[in-house]
């Protein structure tokens, strides 16, 4: 019978060698395999605003308080009228009288009109200043006589009559403008009025307004040698608000 062999248990103090010479292989640590990947450290420059965004930013915050304050505006606009009920002046031509009138051969034009407006101010609680108002008078947009009216102030709910003098001296007109003015009876005639005013509430004026007022409809009799005739030509004037905003007036 042959013999068993049986592996001993002490161990071999000849351990085998690795075939490179060197100690014992280690699998490499984690520090080692992180550097070995890691790419080198380059600093990134900071992203910069542009100034098409930065432009857009400045243009929303515009519109944003530009919207706030016509939002306040409209606010203070509604109480205002709440409170008050403005309403704007009104005019009108109470008489008027072509005291002379007379168109020479050459076409010099030698005229003089008296006239009455009156004034209202139908608000309750608001007084209004005037500055001087320019009067024209005019026939078929032939101007034949300008004046002017001083300034004055109206109170409250008042009508105020105003007395003004137009005249011409030696304006030339042209033929057929002459030979209409000589050969009429009576004219029909027009009346612009050019003035600024403001109004007063309380100790506090506000900033004076554009005013513009015509009158048509009008007709008047022309004065034969020295006499004059007169004429009530009663209301019809519209008046027009002209505010001027930055470089518009409206």
């Amino acid at each position: 019978m042959a013999d068993r062999v049986y592996p001993s248990s002490k161990p071999n103090p000849h351990p085998p060698q690795p075939l490179n010479g060197g100690g014992p292989a280690f699998p490499p640590t984690k520090s080692q395999v992180n550097s070995a990947t890691r790419l080198p450290y380059r600093p990134q420059p900071k992203p910069r605003r542009s100034r098409r965004g930065l432009c857009c930013s400045c243009c929303l915050w515009f519109i944003m308080l530009l919207v706030v304050l016509v939002i306040l505006a409209a606010i203070a606009g509604g109480v205002f009228y709440a409170i008050y009920r403005p309403h704007r002046p009104a005019f009108s031509v109470s008489v008027l009288r072509i005291a002379a009138l007379n168109v020479s051969a050459a076409g010099h034009l030698s005229s003089r009109v008296d006239l009455n407006v009156t004034a209202r101010n139908p608000n309750k609680k608001l007084i209004y200043f005037y500055d001087p108002i320019s009067v024209s008078v005019l026939s078929g947009g032939v101007d034949i006589g300008d004046g002017s009216i001083p300034a004055f102030v109206q109170d409250a709910g008042s009508a105020t009559v105003l007395s003004a003098t137009t005249s011409s001296s030696g304006q030339t007109l042209d033929s057929a403008a002459g030979n209409d003015l000589r050969k009429s009876s009576s004219l029909p005639l027009e009346v612009d009025m050019d003035t600024k005013a403001g109004v007063k509430i309380g100790g506090l004026k506000t900033k004076k307004i554009g005013i513009k007022v015509r009158c048509a409809g009008i007709r008047a009799p022309v004065p034969k040698a020295k006499a004059s005739a007169a004429v009530s030509p009663g209301d019809g004037c519209k008046v027009k608000l002209r505010i001027k905003i930055w470089k518009w007036t409206l």
